[in-house]
């Protein structure tokens, strides 16, 4: 059980945090000996140890004596008077955000914070890394299972994202929208999908569905890393880490395996931990879902997709952009989430920031970037032989002005959407189905030869423009009615 000075309650954010810090070491670090000595003796954990294999809990909670402030940002607010609880995970990782969503209820409610023991326990291959898996490989698994904590997928939800009611027996409120579980089991999806360890994740994420520009991003990146600023690093998939100063920093992150992954990605790190990550999804939105599902539990700031897309309209040319202000759902892939009724706004800061940044890099003038870029509807369709279904759709595909078709992009603005994490699209047109101008090779190259660099250098210009505006970038359009008070 916890000791005395753990049970006490904290009176500021930090030490809230570093009392969740002290019992998460204290829990991980005993299931870890526990775990090492069955493999070694055989000898299982006492019930007294495996009471110390639990995930700590934060609390909060608000005494409402009158009404509550008027606050216009997002996120950081207390509805309703009462409890609000969550189990934590990784906290030292966790540490500013948690504080910093901390101080504003402490500052803005008066909310009171308590920290201690939950009953979760925390599984024993959550941690298994931490101790060196290759250790335990002549322990079956089953007996590891029998006599340790193990993830049940009862404990492993998204009732709080999809608002359906959590009614916990002490009647307290949901304080985030990712308990530990769900968020450890992220951790190690990220890690088995992208190659790369969960923690290099950066705050800002591009999306991409060609391999060429994971190499334009590379050739950026490792520039940054050889001669930018001291501490920038680049991490790539299978968990290589390029530190700044390396002359040949190109060459090995183009080197790096990243086959071997369904979702290779890159990470730009910066000391201030504010880089971008760059993720290739491939083709479909089942991917798109898959890694959106997991990225979220690290609360990024934003995420875009900037990839490729047939155009749907002749005056369109192979090269031009188009910035998806609505999308058609006909990929199906999350239609048991959020109904076809829900509609999905655009919005604004991440909308101004990539038509400023397109006209940026662009160049040209006014009128010559209309004609290049146009705004409207994506539709967005699981079959990638669509065109095959052409007769049957085109009527819906008119009665819905759509502009472009891919099949990433509905999801992703749709899991912005659901998961509260700030979306945009901006698709490059790299042929026109529709009217003939079908994908052949020789075509395909010389599109991807000068387009990619440009469509690329355009994302990451949108990513320079949100930070200097990322109090404002986290919509209350992505507020539900019983939001959590966490971002």
């Amino acid at each position: 059980m916890a000791d005395k000075s753990a049970m006490e309650d904290p009176k500021t954010p930090k030490q809230a945090v570093d009392r969740l810090e002290a019992l998460h070491k204290r829990a991980v670090t005993s299931l870890i000996e526990s775990v090492r000595r069955f493999a070694e003796t055989g000898t299982p954990p006492t019930s007294e140890e495996r009471a110390l294999f639990r995930y700590p809990e934060l609390r909060v909670t608000y005494h409402s004596d009158g009404p509550a402030p008027r606050l216009a940002r997002a996120y950081g607010q207390l509805t309703w008077p009462g409890e609000y609880a969550v189990s934590i995970t990784q906290p030292g990782f966790f540490r500013e955000y948690l504080i910093e969503q901390l101080t504003l209820l402490v500052e803005d409610y008066g909310a009171e914070l308590s920290v201690r023991v939950s009953d979760t326990e925390i599984p024993y291959s959550f941690v298994l890394d931490a101790a060196g898996a290759h250790a335990f490989d002549n322990v079956p698994a089953e007996d590891l299972a029998r006599h340790f904590p193990n993830p049940r997928l009862t404990q492993v939800g998204d009732a709080v994202v999809d608002g359906l009611r959590v009614e916990r027996l002490d009647g307290s409120r949901p304080l985030a929208l990712f308990d530990a579980p769900r968020t450890d089991y992220s951790l190690k999806r990220i890690e088995h999908y992208t190659g790369t360890p969960w923690s290099d994740v950066q705050p800002w994420i591009l999306f991409t569905n060609y391999q060429r520009y994971v190499e334009e991003f590379v050739r950026w990146a490792a520039e940054g890393v050889r001669n930018g600023p001291k501490g920038w690093a680049l991490s790539c998939p299978g968990k290589l880490t390029i530190e700044a100063g390396d002359p040949n920093a190109e060459a090995k992150a183009l080197d790096a395996p990243w086959r071997k992954y369904q979702m290779p990605a890159y990470h730009l790190k910066t000391p201030d931990n504010d880089g971008v990550t760059l993720v290739n999804i491939g083709v479909g939105p089942s991917n798109a879902k898959t890694i959106t599902d997991h990225l979220a539990v690290l609360r990024p700031h934003c995420w875009l997709m900037i990839g490729h897309c047939g155009g749907l309209r002749h005056t369109q040319r192979i090269g031009d952009y188009v910035l998806a202000h609505a999308y058609l759902r006909r990929d199906k892939i999350l239609d048991d989430r959020v109904p076809l009724e829900v509609p999905i706004p655009a919005i604004a800061e991440v909308q101004i920031a990539l038509q400023q940044a397109a006209t940026s890099v662009a160049g040209g003038d006014k009128e010559d970037l209309r004609r290049r870029l146009r705004t409207g509807t994506v539709v967005s369709y699981a079959d990638r032989n669509w065109e095959l279904n052409y007769n049957q759709e085109r009527q819906l595909l008119s009665q819905s002005r759509a502009i472009a078709v891919d099949m990433e992009s509905a999801c992703i603005a749709t899991q912005g959407f659901r998961l509260r994490v700030p979306y945009g699209v901006l698709l490059c047109v790299s042929d026109k189905p529709a009217h003939g101008e079908i994908k052949l090779p020789g075509v395909s190259d010389r599109f991807y030869d000068s387009a990619i660099g440009a469509h690329l250098r355009i994302g990451l210009e949108t990513i320079v423009l949100l930070k200097k505006n990322r109090d404002r970038l986290h919509s209350r359009k992505l507020r539900a009615f019983d939001e959590p008070p966490f971002r």
